[in-house]
């Protein structure tokens, strides 16, 4: 009962931050420079044939209008079609959804290896020795490298000398685990290395805080072993911070790393979305990018959920 009246309100925020997205992402696709008869007839079409394209998809009706359908078609679970395919939207995003799945539990799986670790070491550790200056390092050299720098230049180097690892050609997993690795290696490496340094940071300050309160203080007094001091009494109180970053970083992973997917040419649903942009198909992109709110939105409460169980102070209101 508890958790219920913690999380009522947060529900309700989440209905609203939705139907603010639907207007934003409705409103935004239609003011962008050419519509989706300048893209399938091209420049030289006539009035007449863009008006013919415009009756048949019901994009010669007021926006409101255009709107309205849209939200009543979707609360009945009707996303649309691709304008280009005429294909479900939603059946294409859920069956494109495992790859980006794979690639984000992946990159999460990286990140939460080495970035958290490496963070707990260099905060534990004196800011002035070797692990406190290389987390420094690592923290700014993973944070001002971008994906697409990163990422262009590692296909540069294993199209040239391939080392063993694929540059495209994804296969599914359960059809051939070891290309599948060969292939998705690259793109996860490229996708993590941000969110490493990020987590490992945000580590490497939680720990630093919690290894200044009296409770750790008056437990090395005590003469606890440094690894139990660790162990029980700062990762613990350290966790809330990182669980905040990880969660919200797997939220914009399983959004769509949209970047990756494309510059690999990993057929998840970023790749779907970006192409339904170039495309001016409008049902892809409004069901796309409602999808990566969705998703964003219950990582946060999957975060929040969590908040109340590491510290149960959180959900009763008491810690406020």
């Amino acid at each position: 009962m508890r958790l219920l009246v913690y999380f009522a309100p947060k529900l309700a925020l989440a209905l609203v931050t939705m139907l603010g997205v639907s207007v934003l992402v409705f409103l935004a696709l239609r003011f962008l420079p050419g519509g989706y008869a300048d893209i399938l007839l091209g420049p030289f079409a006539t009035p007449d044939a863009r008006k013919v394209i415009a009756e048949r998809y019901g994009l010669d009706q007021p926006m409101i209008v255009q709107y309205g359908r849209w939200l009543l078609a979707m609360s009945q679970g009707d996303f649309g079609v691709s304008m280009v395919t005429r294909r479900s939207v939603i059946a294409e995003f859920l069956r494109r959804a495992p790859v980006t799945l794979e690639l984000a539990s992946l990159s999460l799986g990286l990140v939460l290896l080495v970035g958290v670790p490496l963070g707990v070491a260099a905060g534990a550790a004196a800011s002035d020795r070797p692990q406190g200056g290389l987390a420094r390092l690592v923290g700014a050299l993973g944070a001002s490298v971008p994906d697409f720098v990163l990422g262009s230049a590692l296909i540069f180097v294993f199209s040239v000398w391939s080392l063993w690892l694929r540059v495209g050609g994804y296969v599914p997993f359960f059809d051939d685990p070891v290309t599948n690795m060969r292939v998705m290696i690259l793109p996860t490496v490229t996708l993590s290395v941000f969110g490493i340094a990020l987590v490992l940071r945000t580590t490497r300050d939680a720990v630093l805080r919690v290894m200044t309160e009296g409770y750790i203080t008056a437990a090395v007094a005590r003469g606890e072993n440094p690894r139990n001091i660790i162990r029980l009494h700062v990762l613990r109180n350290a966790a809330i911070p990182v669980v905040t970053v990880v969660t919200t970083y797997f939220g914009f992973l399983l959004g769509g790393a949209v970047v990756v997917e494309v510059l690999f040419s990993i057929p998840g649903v970023g790749l779907y979305a970006f192409n339904g942009l170039l495309n001016r198909d409008y049902a892809i992109v409004q069901t796309g990018v409602l999808l990566a709110a969705a998703v964003f939105i219950a990582i946060n409460m999957l975060a929040d959920l969590l908040y109340a169980i590491i510290d149960p102070r959180i959900g009763s209101g008491s810690g406020r």
